[in-house]
């Protein structure tokens, strides 16, 4: 493990990478690793993220055997949306195709390299959803002894996508909230690495969709980059490695970050819109992009802070425009999860707002795919036409 250091993004204190930590052990608040500053990309690996980015990770060793392909995802090109919101360009970041459909692949990768190079045998995390169905996917995949503790009244459309890879399933009765510090500390005791929804290398991990995007433009970043947030690691892994290539000196500037979250649940937005730096639990969150339904983000404050220093936006969507999203998403081939889609309906609302010019760019996150929740269907009048093969000419006659 190279001689970089956590640093609480909160009072500064620092504490080795040698130690399992995920908080910062006097104030509770995120922990992040060091910046790297360099130059080096090895162009010529393009089936690895953490050996194209060696110089951008502390990792000694290879865990190359351990990879299931994730990363290196499109960045899709929308003319037609640019055109139709009058904006100079649009992108997408296609997350779903991501071994197990999101964006979580990324940072569970990174946590899993750094839980063995420790000497981790054991592996869990606190999810109900796309993280829940990656750690465990990963675990299979390294031979480790893993556990996921999900809410006690998980569906079986969420449950059964995870228990495929034999992970041990324990469903918690109880404040779902109290879990993930609960699992932190029984870790700490029983040698259990939890790599939750904002520990340091889970947002490590993140930073390689930013790495990518400056690729894939060719260094030329867009103005605005918007990503749907939770917890918080995601969006923070993503400003990290914009603020690491700017800092390198390979992009000339690092976008405005946009934290989208829906109306139904936006304890970041509502607290960005009070010009607050600390987040307050959102009450009784409801909405369809349950991806991102998290009423008190343990990363929170610390968005808050990052938003604030680099001047980004937070803003909150609604439901109805989630939906008409998704359906717009679908129609150019795209079949993203509800909370994927909150990233174009935020584009719109900013756009909207005069917040985003005709002459800006900007890159949407598409974080998961939305086969993790065919239950939206139902929202839909999706229809299917009949008929004997002997009438299909006629079918088939009419424009």
């Amino acid at each position: 493990m190279l001689e970089k250091k956590l640093i609480c993004t909160a009072c500064g204190s620092t504490f080795s990478l040698r130690e399992n930590l995920a908080r910062c052990q006097k104030c509770r608040e995120p922990l992040e690793i060091e910046e790297f500053i360099s130059k080096n990309i090895d162009t010529e690996e393009r089936s690895d993220i953490f050996k194209r980015y060696k110089s951008f990770f502390p990792f000694q060793s290879s865990c190359s055997g351990l990879s299931l392909g994730e990363g290196m995802t499109p960045l899709l090109s929308a003319p037609s949306f640019a055109e139709k919101y009058g904006v100079k360009e649009i992108f997408l970041k296609n997350e779903t195709v991501n071994p197990t459909w999101s964006f979580k692949d990324r940072g569970t990768a990174a946590s899993i390299h750094h839980a063995i190079e420790l000497g981790f045998r054991r592996i869990g995390t606190v999810s109900t959803g796309n993280m829940a169905a990656s750690v465990a996917a990963f675990g299979a995949r390294a031979g480790l002894e893993t556990t996921i503790l999900v809410k006690g009244d998980i569906p079986s459309e969420k449950l059964n996508p995870v228990a495929i890879y034999n992970a041990r399933l324990i469903k918690a009765l109880g404040d779902y909230d109290r879990l993930y510090e609960e699992s932190l500390r029984l870790g700490e005791r029983y040698g259990i690495y939890f790599m939750n929804s904002d520990v340091p290398f889970r947002v490590e991990g993140s930073k390689t969709i930013a790495f990518e995007i400056c690729e894939q433009t060719e260094f030329n970043v867009p103005d605005f980059v918007i990503i749907p947030t939770s917890a918080g690691g995601n969006i923070r892994g993503i400003e990290k490695g914009f603020r690491e290539f700017y800092k390198s000196g390979l992009i000339p500037h690092i976008p405005t970050i946009v934290a989208a979250q829906a109306e139904g649940c936006a304890p970041i937005a509502r607290a960005y819109e009070k010009n607050s730096l600390t987040i307050e639990r959102f009450p009784n969150p409801h909405t369809v992009a349950h991806a991102i339904e998290n009423p008190f983000p343990p990363s929170g404050n610390q968005v808050l802070r990052m938003l604030h220093r680099q001047r980004g936006v937070a803003v909150a969507v609604s439901e109805e425009s989630i939906y008409e999203s998704q359906l717009e998403l679908a129609g150019m081939g795209l079949f993203v999860q509800p909370a994927s889609a909150v990233s174009l309906a935020a584009l719109k609302k900013l756009r909207q707002t005069g917040s985003i010019s005709s002459e800006q760019r900007a890159a949407c996150i598409l974080t998961g795919s939305g086969l993790k929740y065919t239950a939206v269907f139902d929202a839909y009048n999706l229809n299917a036409e009949e008929c004997l093969i002997d009438d299909l000419e006629k079918l088939l006659a009419v424009k």
